[in-house]
């Protein structure tokens, strides 16, 4: 009988175990669930949680409020006190408590403690480092998989030491000898190195199989790779053809220009509201109004109730005028003004050097224009800034100088998050004069290219030098140099371009056309630091898409 736990299963009921279809036990429970060695169930009657054996009978007299099965010899158990685990006899496995932890996987255990942050345990419930993650997985073939606070992911050994020290957005335990892995390109596999095993990347990939994986595409076809990732087989056609959807690029403009539409005539203001009422509000024919609505749904920003009126959709609010985020100031830009430029793209591409009027001394002068330009900015650098701005090499008391800042919204945070910190933002006269007044920052009319009037323990450099050409980005540079006090350091926030990888491309092609300026490499930021007098000392990945590359002077 005591080997009968090995053939139990849970009874459909979900209230016993049975055996070939017969009750193991006479007795029954709100909720049972498997049996492990040493032949313990977990069960759960009203609001107490223990374990059983295979007559039924109750393991130990304690009770939890949840348990779990046992996995090498130790069982997951929920307490009053916390999380903790215990031992076939119902005694503790040691006597710290956790917010929650996981079974054993090859004599290691995730935990998260209090503060919402990972661990892995030893056999005696020890944490095996002093390192704390943003989340920690099972271990399996001798490592786990880590996720850091800037939300990439690596393999960290037994001992809780990194195993290859590379990092990717997602990341995958081995399973024999590879594990799936996601860069900004997409889904891969990789060997116990961290090395990607081919150039290609996909939408999703399996683990490999006897040599083989499926794979879906960014087409929505799949197909079964080998180990070189080559196509063995293909079992699904792509989803859409290479035809509809290039022809589905080539009309791109329809998309940009039925929004900014809609934000002119001050559709997602009206909203929610009725095709009649709609029309009335935006000032246009209901017919027409219709078919604008029509066109707005099949993009995913509103949809129409049952009860017929309209609504935005979660991504649609975002084109609300009040929206904290909004992007009508990005819709019209993209539009028209920086639409207009992209129409010399060509010409730019073939000359050697393309220097475009300047945008920035154009937005300036021009007041509503640079109104609904920098709305643009702040939205955005809300969106990827606040994620980022702890990571800033800011210190308690430094003078930090956000060069290029803007209205503020980068310097803003700064301030809030080091409020001993005195935070200044350089910009031109007409963007100073647009930016609301705040305490906590001063602005200062500058431009960027003549001597600075200020000097700075940290420079902020965000999204500014990849406007530019390397010429006037290392001039640049070196006026931030320039004004950095004895041990200061220059913080640049920007996207940093693959060597190889495609990633970034288009964005780089916008800033040809817009401005002159380009997206930029590693090896291409290390090359105009070193030719404006500066040395790069570290890049700091962050949890949203631009790093932060940290300078001082040579």
């Amino acid at each position: 009988m005591t080997m009968e736990w090995q053939r139990a299963r849970v009874a459909e009921e979900g209230t016993h175990h049975v055996v070939s279809g017969e009750p193991l036990y006479d007795e029954r429970f709100d909720e049972v669930l498997a049996f492990h060695a040493p032949g313990l169930a977990p069960v759960r009657r009203a609001d107490e949680a223990f374990h059983i054996d295979v007559f039924g009978r109750a393991a130990y007299p304690r009770r939890f409020e949840r348990t779990f099965g046992f996995y090498e010899g130790r069982a997951a158990v929920r307490g009053r006190d916390g999380w903790h685990h215990i031992l076939p006899e119902g005694t503790d496995l040691y006597h710290d408590r956790h917010a929650w932890c996981g079974n054993y996987q090859h004599d290691r255990c995730a935990f998260r403690d209090d503060r919402g942050l990972y661990g892995h345990l030893d056999p005696g419930g020890r944490p095996i480092s002093a390192t704390r993650w943003r989340y920690a997985g099972d271990f399996r073939e001798g490592s786990a998989v880590v996720q850091a606070e800037d939300g990439r992911s690596t393999h960290v050994r037994a001992d809780g030491t990194l195993w290859h020290g590379l990092w990717f957005v997602d990341l995958d335990v081995f399973h024999k000898g590879f594990a799936r892995a996601r860069d900004e390109s997409g889904w891969m596999h990789v060997d116990r190195g961290g090395r990607a095993m081919y150039a290609r990347r996909f939408e999703a990939v399996e683990p490999f199989y006897n040599g083989q994986a499926r794979v879906e595409r960014f087409d929505g076809g799949r197909e079964v790779i080998d180990e070189r990732g080559d196509t063995i087989v293909e079992i699904r056609p792509a989803r859409a053809t290479d035809f509809a959807a290039l022809s589905a690029d080539l009309v791109g403009h329809w998309r940009t220009d039925t929004l900014a539409a809609a934000v002119s005539l001050g559709v997602f203001d009206g909203l929610p509201g009725t095709e009649n009422a709609l029309a009335e509000h935006c000032g246009t024919p209901v017919d027409k109004m219709r078919r604008l609505l029509r066109a707005l749904a099949e993009l995913g920003v509103a949809t129409r109730r049952p009860d017929g009126d309209w609504i935005a959709t979660p991504k649609g609010a975002f084109l609300r005028a009040d929206h904290p985020l909004t992007l009508t100031g990005a819709a019209l830009e993209y539009a028209g003004p920086l639409r207009e430029r992209w129409t010399s793209l060509a010409r730019a591409l073939r000359a050697e050097v393309h220097r475009p009027d300047d945008i920035f001394r154009e937005v300036a002068r021009l007041p509503e224009r640079c109104r609904t330009h920098h709305r643009m900015l702040e939205s955005y650098a809300r969106y990827d800034y606040e994620p980022l701005v702890a990571c800033l090499p800011i210190q308690a008391g430094d003078v930090v100088v956000d060069a290029g800042g803007g209205t503020g919204t980068l310097a803003s945070l700064v301030a809030a998050t080091w409020p001993s910190s005195q935070v200044l933002v350089l910009d031109l006269p007409g963007v100073v004069a647009a930016a609301e007044p705040r305490a906590s920052v001063r602005f200062v009319e500058t431009n960027l290219f003549e001597p600075w009037p200020v000097s700075a323990d940290v420079v902020l450099l965000a999204r500014v030098l990849h406007d530019w050409d390397d010429p006037d980005a290392i001039r640049l540079l070196a006026r931030a140099r320039d004004a950095l006090k004895p041990g200061g350091r220059i913080a640049i926030v920007e996207m940093v371009l693959d060597e190889v990888g495609p990633g970034g491309g288009l964005c780089d092609l916008h800033l040809l056309a817009v401005t002159g300026g380009r997206e930029r490499t590693r090896h291409d930021f290390e090359r105009i630091l070193d030719a404006a007098g500066l040395q790069l000392t570290r890049v700091q990945a962050t949890p949203s898409l631009p790093q932060i590359l940290v300078a001082s002077p040579a």
